[in-house]
């Protein structure tokens, strides 16, 4: 997968399907449903580091967990997620920091969370030759600070900010944009009105393409239950149950038993039996 191959999908109304990862197991599970685009989302902060927040995500986190995906997926597009504070103090310092996704990571393209005042950052990075995912609507990684977790396109002024918002970040050089809550018609009419590709996020069913945090899907972080996540399968009960069956089974010696173990040639066990006997009678 590749920028062009997501601008043709949206050209021939075919449906773009994107998903986070955090590790080479899921980015190979990933890549191996042919998931079209895997995310590198500063919501592993949340998911595999605990914070409460995606905002105290730093670059080295970030880094780290795009090596681990790059290394498990080979078809599908990969995105880096720009942590909080990575492209907001200069545009020198967002393309450098966007490079080392590319370099260091191992990421294919870089995502940027912000409205129209994130488009000069937008266009200098695509200048360098680095493709950028845009991201409007709800932000995360400011969110909780300035007027929390809300849905974006209530109104029309809401509304209109948020389909020039759209415009802008398009003729910046974005190659898509992720719609994060933002009511359905809102939705409608940024993905009818704009050439790039829309990957949405709680934001309804008109999008070009719906993205969703891996583990709210498979339920495997329980701690959150946004409106717009439908859960394909409850992993945390599923592994909960094994290992407590695990659990029982050394408590009660049914593991390991023999199919689990491996055994001496009965000639070797012998010499060593032997051997050990005359260890117990102090004769070595």
């Amino acid at each position: 997968m590749n920028v062009q191959k997501l601008s043709n999908m949206k050209a021939k109304s075919q449906k773009i399907s994107a998903i986070t990862a955090y590790d080479y197991s899921f980015a190979k599970i990933a890549d191996d449903a042919e998931i079209d685009i895997i995310l590198v989302g500063d919501s592993g902060a949340m998911v595999m580091f605990g914070y409460e927040t995606t905002s105290p995500a730093t670059m080295e986190e970030m880094l780290l967990m795009s090596k681990a995906v790059s290394r498990g997926s080979k078809k599908s597009l990969l995105v880096g997620d720009m942590p909080f504070m990575s492209y907001h103090i200069s545009i020198e310092d967002a393309i450098r920091n966007a490079g080392r996704f590319i370099k260091e990571g191992g990421m294919q393209a870089i995502k940027i969370e912000g409205n129209r005042t994130v488009a000069k950052t937008i266009s200098a990075i695509t200048k360098a030759g680095i493709p950028v995912m845009g991201h409007i609507g709800l932000q995360p990684q400011m969110a909780q600070s300035w007027d929390g977790y809300r849905v974006h396109g209530t109104n029309y002024l809401s509304a209109k900010q948020l389909i020039e918002d759209a415009h802008e970040l398009e003729q910046a050089g974005a190659f898509c944009i992720v719609l994060e809550m933002i009511t359905e018609e809102v939705s409608k009419i940024i993905s009818e009105s704009i050439r790039i590709p829309t990957i949405g996020i709680g934001s309804g069913r008109y999008c070009d393409g719906q993205i969703l945090v891996l583990h709210d899907l498979l339920n495997l972080n329980d701690s959150l239950h946004p409106k717009f996540v439908k859960q394909y399968a409850d992993l945390k009960k599923q592994s909960q149950k094994a290992l407590a069956n695990y659990k029982d089974d050394i408590s009660s010696n049914n593991f390991p038993t023999s199919a689990h173990s491996w055994s001496l040639e009965p000639s070797e066990l012998k010499k060593i039996q032997k051997y050990f006997g005359l260890i117990k009678k102090n004769k070595l």
